[in-house]
């Protein structure tokens, strides 16, 4: 079987931020990330990303773990720190092959590539510090609409199942002598192999649906863990959220 990386594997770690309440924990979060997001030069969002890091050096997340996530969704940030430079009007550095360089370009780009990094840094700690049903459960608590919990539950338990029931129908295909090329015979092959996913996924959801509703399901999560705000928890949010505040303060009066 294949080794899906599951986001809360490590969320029996014993740190600040493991013991943060998780409803305080994603407003704080959240707020702190949109205003990274929400800069406009690159020497606040530069800080904003050292932020990021220190957060999640404080939540002892092992490195490979956040390095493994961090490293997909840089393959679509690097794309824009590439473009920019080429498309935006401005000064000229350079010029590579007749394409124009420009520093506003690069400027940009570099901004783009902060607050992105910044993001999805400041995500690790908010969601992999806390059990995934600990977090379903504080969405609700936090009145998030109950049909965009219920679908995030589900794609979050079920791709995995997916991914294996896809690794079973590969191997099998692989086994008849299939091999992938480019060729119609195997665009067709590929075809109607997805289709049969698609297939056994509804016929699945069926099923699960069923025994959910005959176990007395009904829309709302439930766990044996329960939430209590503490001090430190309002202390460590008041300090987040001000980190977020002051930077557009600094950036303004700049």
């Amino acid at each position: 079987m294949l080794d899906y990386p599951r986001i809360d594997r490590f969320a029996y770690l014993n740190s600040m931020i493991h013991r943060f309440d998780p409803r305080a924990k994603i407003i704080a979060f959240l707020f702190l990330i949109f205003s990274i997001v929400g800069l406009s030069e690159v020497k606040f969002a530069l800080v904003g990303l050292l932020a990021s890091i220190f957060f999640l050096v404080l939540s002892r997340l092992p490195l490979r773990f956040a390095l493994r996530h961090i490293k997909w969704v840089s393959l679509f940030i690097i794309p824009f720190f590439i473009i920019m430079p080429f498309t935006m009007e401005g000064t000229e550095i350079c010029t590579i092959h007749g394409l124009k360089v420009t520093y506003e370009g690069v400027e940009y780009g570099v901004l783009i590539t902060l607050r992105a990094l910044s993001a999805v840094i400041l995500i690790l700690p908010m969601i992999a510090t806390t059990r995934f049903e600990e977090t379903i459960k504080a969405l609700e608590r936090l009145r998030v609409p109950s049909i965009m919990v219920q679908m995030l539950m589900f794609t979050y338990r079920y791709i995995f199942v997916f991914g294996e029931e896809w690794e079973r129908m590969w191997r099998a295909i692989e086994s008849r002598g299939f091999r992938l090329r480019t060729t119609l015979y195997a665009l067709r092959t590929m075809g109607r192999a997805m289709g049969m996913l698609f297939v056994k996924s509804y016929e699945r959801s069926e099923r699960v649906y069923n025994a959910m509703r005959s176990r007395g399901y009904t829309g709302h999560q439930r766990t044996l863990a329960e939430f209590n705000l503490q001090k430190s928890d309002l202390v460590l949010s008041a300090l987040i959220i001000s980190l977020g505040i002051i930077l557009h303060i600094i950036q303004g009066v700049a």
